[in-house]
């Protein structure tokens, strides 16, 4: 069939022509499926010319409704393959009508592949936005909503439908809304202005109040007129506004601000943030009264008026919430119960609620309050919650920080152990005294130092010498003025500062101290002597300055301890002298060490049951070419007093090993050498290890070396010093307890102790003859020692009486001038050799060798 044969000829001519014009494509097909019209926009829709379909099957143009069995009626957006293969989005309708008689179906086509990408694009624009997490909104230039994302959705709660067509600013702003800021950003960009951000308080649906940094830009058309105004809503609340409180925090602390003043800087801050709050921080000391930290915008007389309440159970809102340590919310001050007495000055102000947090320390101790004054009845929002519970955690920091730092302060101006101003703080007070004493007045200076104190930490343990110190200072406290002031420079010495005070008036103070010591102290179960050395110099008589007045007040505590100890002295100035001497002494001392100046001499020790040596004990001696012989009784102490007593002790042993093997290479057989050690030693984890080495360079057993220690060493409770002593019996190196019985010793433990020799003190030898209780301690040492399986030696022998009383006791050893006084090395040989030769001139005698065979034997010796 021919294209002029197609019913279209039927068609009116302007039915024709308005199908010709038209922009969609028409088709019709009768009821044979011939395509029977194929108007100009078809040809131009599926790319085929009129002539090409007209009169053929419909199948030639691939739609579906015009299959057989197709629906009559079709509407329909269609993916459509063309004849170059070609695809677009094409709109398909179809219905049914009659022409000329027979029933055609009329196809009309549109061409929607442009809308169809715009809607792609768009439902991406769509998706993308609703999955920003920042709040998007479109308005006209009117200002009203026409597009929301899912974000403002749930930033805001209104949905989608709540939000379009409704005013942005009515919808989101708020009380607190900086609506002239918005306003002048919106014209200046109407104005053709770039585009522009702005923080701005705005509300939610439920009237919370969020902080977003809102950007704001336009759409325009190609004329650049204005079409649509864009805001992109990110919440700040939490990264910006929160976090700014802690930077003013974090930074003010740095800067070293006082306390109070970062209280109003939060204070402001918060104020800022949260405009319909007046905010208050009040700090809770430890007697639980309130102090007033900050509050910039509550009047004066009102802070000052909570200053010193004390909290309780209905002291406010602040007062009971640092009772409790629970958050107290008053929604009305008029009429709640807890501020009926206080409510008076906050409603004459125009604060009508009010509440407050308590702020926790990390021990869980409540030190401080974080208060909300409300001006109308109300409580908080969520807003004002996080702020609070920002500002809680910070206040807590920062108030700890501070109390730290003061606990530092205080640290470094208070002595640990009594509280008392230390050396540091003393000086600022002599200062201050003698800055403030009048012309015609003195300020007097008592050093005050423990007698014997070395003893109680030797023999009880340092423990209970810390314990003695308290007491000390406590006792030393109430008997002082109202006006003077207690130090403690360290160890057992205390400055008692006395301002305004004279000659007789400081002496009379001494002596009320001495009196006051007089009463034991009880340490535990032990009632402790207790007495002390003090000394006395004057402003301005003895010095004008401090240092020079601190020194006098030494020297004399130090003539005080000279004269006897437990009394005092005023400083004259001969004692200038002695104190030189002193330092001098030291610095002869530490120059004696490093040059080696100092020597041992030897004292034998002699066997009881055949007159055979025993050992000897090595004593340190010290002449100094310029102060000739220096007593031990003297330089030991100092030793101990400036630290040198270790260092000395060390090259004791390392000196008499020496001597030792030196002798035995020579053929003098000296069973042992006891070297005397201080407790200082003895807390020396390392000096078995270096015992070790000492005896390993100079070849000896252990069993040549015994050290004497005093009883101090193992009745302090340091356990470092008992493994030390445990680690030296352990290695063969034999321990003795020097000066047995003069001490604190508990036999229970004595015998649970690595020691193999005990010594009676020579102090007990003088009267062992004729005095029962000398004879009687001795007897019980040598019963003590022997029962334990120990040897006993007994120093200070000088009588043969005293030797004949000790061998019938059956004391082991003993040692004292009636052999030998201490003796240099070359000295002791010699004796050494008329010793033998003595033994073995008895031993012939009792034998009865002839004496010329006595003199051989001398030979041979």
């Amino acid at each position: 069939m021919s294209a002029s044969d197609c019913p279209t000829t039927e068609m009116p001519d302007v039915l024709r022509a308005a199908l010709a014009r038209a922009e969609d494509g028409v088709v019709i097909v009768d009821d044979a499926h011939r395509i029977t019209h194929f108007n100009p926009a078809a040809e131009r829709i599926w790319k085929l010319a009129a002539t090409e379909v007209l009169g053929r099957n419909a199948a030639v143009l691939t739609l579906k409704c015009l299959e057989a069995g197709a629906t009559a009626e079709f509407r329909e957006e269609i993916s459509l393959v063309r004849r170059d293969g070609s695809r677009i989005k094409a709109l398909v309708s179809m219905s049914s009508t009659t022409i000329g008689g027979a029933t055609h179906r009329i196809v009309f086509a549109r061409d929607v592949t442009l809308d169809a990408d715009r809607r792609v694009r768009i439902a991406l624009l769509h998706a993308v936005a609703d999955q920003t997490n920042r709040a998007v909104i479109i308005t006209d230039v009117g200002q009203n909503i026409v597009y929301v994302n899912s974000a403002f959705t749930a930033l805001f709660g209104y949905t989608s439908e709540e939000a379009v067509g409704r005013s942005a600013d009515g919808l989101v702003a708020g009380r607190h809304t900086d609506r002239k800021a918005l306003a002048n950003l919106v014209r200046r960009l109407m104005r053709g202005g770039h585009r522009g951000e702005a923080e701005l308080l705005v509300y939610d649906k439920d009237g919370e109040e969020i902080w977003v940094s809102a950007r704001i830009d336009t759409f325009r058309d190609s004329k650049g007129r204005v079409k649509h105004i864009f805001a992109l809503l990110e919440d700040i609340t939490e990264t910006k506004q929160l976090r700014s409180l802690q930077q003013l925090i974090m930074s003010a602390l740095a800067d070293e601000v006082p306390i109070g003043e970062i209280a109003d800087r939060l204070c402001r801050r918060v104020e800022e943030i949260a405009p319909d709050v007046v905010c208050s921080l009040l700090h809770v000391d430890a007697a639980g009264l309130i102090h007033p930290l900050g509050g910039p915008s509550l009047p004066e007389d009102y802070s000052r008026a909570l200053d010193g309440i004390a909290i309780g159970p209905n002291v406010g809102s602040c007062g009971t919430a640092a009772f409790y340590g629970t958050p107290v919310l008053a929604t009305d001050l008029d009429t709640d119960p807890r501020w009926q007495p206080y409510k008076a000055m906050p409603l004459a102000i125009g604060l009508r609620a009010c509440w407050s947090t308590p702020v926790k320390a990390k021990d869980g101790r409540v030190i401080a309050t974080f208060a909300f004054y409300y001006r109308e009845p109300r409580a908080p929002s969520n807003w004002h919650r996080r702020i609070v519970e920002a500002c809680v955690n910070l206040g807590a920091f920062a108030i700890e920080r501070k109390e730290a730092r003061a606990e530092i302060a205080r640290l470094a101006y208070h002595d640990i152990l009594t509280g008392l101003p230390n050396r540091a703080q003393l000086r600022h007070l002599i200062t201050t005294a003698i800055d403030a004493c009048p012309t015609s007045s003195h300020v007097a200076l008592a050093f005050l130092d423990v007698d014997h104190f070395k003893d109680v930490n030797d023999t009880l343990g340092h423990a209970a010498g810390d314990e003695l110190l308290v007491q000390l200072a406590q006792r030393l406290r109430e008997h002082i003025g109202p006006g003077d002031m207690l130090g403690r420079l360290g160890g057992d010495e205390f400055v008692i500062l006395l301002p305004q005070r004279n000659v007789e008036s400081a002496e009379r103070v001494a002596a009320d101290i001495a009196e006051a010591l007089a009463r034991p102290l009880r340490l535990g179960s032990k009632l402790m002597p207790m007495s002390a050395s003090i000394g006395i110099s004057l402003y301005p008589d003895h010095a004008t300055d401090i240092d020079t007045l601190m020194q006098q007040a030494d020297a004399a505590m130090y003539m005080a301890k000279q004269a006897g100890r437990s009394t005092h002295r005023i400083f004259s100035a001969e004692m200038n002298v002695l104190a030189e001497q002193r330092l001098a002494l030291i610095a002869a001392l530490r120059r004696a060490i490093a040059e080696g100046a100092l020597s041992l001499s030897y004292q034998p020790q002699i066997r009881s049951c055949d007159g055979a040596i025993h050992g000897v004990e090595a004593l340190a001696r010290w002449r100094d070419a310029v102060l000739g012989d220096v007593s031990p009784a003297k330089f030991i102490p100092l030793a101990e007093e400036c630290g040198l007593i270790e260092q000395i002790g060390l090259w004791s042993v390392r000196e008499a090993c020496r001597q030792i093997a030196s002798w035995r290479h020579a053929g003098l057989n000296i069973p042992c050498v006891s070297v005397n050690l201080s407790p200082i030693n003895f807390r020396n984890v390392a000096l078995a290890a270096r015992l070790k080495d000492i005896l390993a360079e100079y070849d000896l057993p252990p069993d040549a070396l015994m050290l004497e220690i005093t009883e101090g060493a193992f009745m302090q409770d340091g356990v470092a010093a008992l493994e030390t002593m445990n680690a030296i019996r352990e290695l063969g190196v034999g321990l003795s307890v020097d000066d047995f019985g003069t001490g604190y010793s508990s036999l229970s433990r004595l015998a649970h102790l690595p020691i193999r020799e005990l010594k009676i003190d020579r102090s007990f030898m003088r009267d062992i003859e004729k005095d029962p209780g000398a004879l009687a301690i001795a007897t019980a040492v040598v019963r003590v020692g022997q029962g334990l399986g120990m040897t006993v030696v007994a120093e200070g022998v000088e009588t043969e009486g005293q030797r004949r009383t000790l061998a019938e006791l059956g004391c082991d050893i003993v040692q004292g001038f009636l052999y030998s006084p201490a003796l240099p090395p070359v000295a002791f040989e010699r004796w050494l050799i008329d010793h033998c030769a003595e033994q073995a001139s008895a031993m012939l005698r009792r034998l009865d060798i002839t004496p010329a065979g006595e003199d051989a034997v001398k030979r041979s010796a």
